[in-house]
């Protein structure tokens, strides 16, 4: 299938996951062991407010590829319901944060490692 015709929200639903298993995978080799302290560090990257910052951070640096960011307004504009833990706004930012990263898990796996290597520049606190 063209990469193309996959919906924002197939888009985000895998980035999600690929997004997921990075970030967890990037602190259990940086030897954090504590299952307490792993998920206070993952969810610095994996929730809504930690993938707008990571957003952000790229964005301002000017990462991204034009053809990342249709990826991004794709996810982000394929909301299907209100979010409980966060605003509006930084939700659809994160769900097109992980429609990129499903875009280069799909299309371009080297693209993809250049992605991770700059999301964990901001290092354990997402800075």
């Amino acid at each position: 299938m063209d990469i193309k015709e996959y919906s924002g929200n197939s888009l985000s639903f895998i980035g999600d996951a690929v997004f997921t298993l990075r970030v967890r995978e990037y602190f259990i080799t940086g030897h954090y062991q504590s299952s307490k302290s792993l998920q206070r560090l993952c969810n610095g990257y994996n929730s809504a407010k930690g993938q707008t910052k990571v957003f952000r951070r790229l964005e301002a640096e000017g990462f991204f590829t034009d053809e990342e960011l249709d990826a991004y307004k794709r996810g982000r504009n394929h909301i299907s319901h209100i979010p409980k833990n966060c605003d509006l706004q930084t939700y659809e930012c994160a769900s097109g944060l992980e429609a990129i990263c499903g875009y280069l898990y799909l299309n371009d796996r080297k693209r993809l490692e250049e992605f991770f290597a700059k999301v964990f520049e901001g290092g354990i606190h997402n800075e």
